[in-house]
């Protein structure tokens, strides 16, 4: 089990929030809310530390998924067909790694991406003198390609793990997103629920893919990751399309339940 140590004073407001999930699965407890159930054996603390290393028990076991309420999640979602892209820039759902949203973790004093950093590597060591916000090291299980991958804060190697935004944020305008105010884009796309620590490479490679264009190709998480797809888009009320909605039905009715 991961021990951290909150700091005082303005950064206390990050609160220790042990949220059951798998190594590298954020969203579990969305999918639990959402009743979509995950198991795991490892709480997960990703609140700034003092202590300069964040020692960690191993790698996460797969995720096991409530198949049953995952289909049923994904019924009642909406289905219809893609909005054009008329309009999106990424820009439209607020700065990149905006600390400044009603997202949990949000006001904390530390952006997004290091906050998921701190989340879901594992043995990380942070900059002196960051409040304990900025890793510069650590270690990756990497959910999408089930590799390891060391982690360096640094030019030209900080994209190796990159942050995936599990509901693509070009998915999600074409599915509902496009009709929000612009707080409610930028919660989303710093909500702890729906970002991941992944592989660079493979983030790169599903661009704006949903289920019935991407999968990641580390077939035991593929069940995780369409439930946790589901979850997000049932909290925020986006919907799917057919071919998406069909693809999910296929790829969880083939999962254990």
């Amino acid at each position: 089990m991961t021990e951290l140590s909150v700091l005082p004073g303005s950064l206390r407001r990050m609160s220790r929030v042990p949220v059951l999930l798998v190594t590298l699965v954020g969203a579990c407890a969305l999918l639990a809310a959402c009743g979509v159930t995950v198991q795991s054996s490892q709480p997960v603390d990703a609140s700034p530390a003092t202590s300069a290393t964040i020692a960690a028990s191993g790698p996460a076991r797969a995720p096991k998924v409530d198949v049953k309420s995952a289909l049923a999640a994904l019924a009642v979602l909406p289905v219809k067909g893609r909005a054009p892209m008329t309009g999106y820039d990424r820009d439209a759902f607020g700065p990149a790694w905006s600390d400044a949203t009603d997202a949990q973790w949000g006001h904390n004093g530390c952006d997004t991406r290091n906050d998921i950093l701190r989340r879901d590597l594992r043995a990380v060591t942070l900059k002196p003198g960051s409040h304990g916000c900025v890793v510069l090291s650590g270690t990756l299980q990497d959910p999408y390609g089930n590799t390891t991958i060391h982690f360096v804060r640094g030019v030209g190697t900080s994209t190796a793990v990159q942050i995936d935004h599990v509901v693509a944020l070009a998915d999600a305008w074409q599915k509902g997103a496009q009709g929000w105010d612009a707080e409610k884009r930028k919660m989303f796309a710093n909500d702890p629920r729906e970002l991941l620590a992944v592989s660079g490479p493979l983030n790169e490679s599903k661009r704006d893919g949903d289920a019935a264009t991407w999968l990641p190709p580390n077939k035991a998480y593929r069940c995780a990751y369409v439930a946790q797809q589901v979850a997000v888009k049932r909290a925020y009320g986006l919907w799917t399309t057919q071919a998406e909605h069909d693809a999910i039905i296929r790829l969880l009715e083939g999962c254990s339940a």
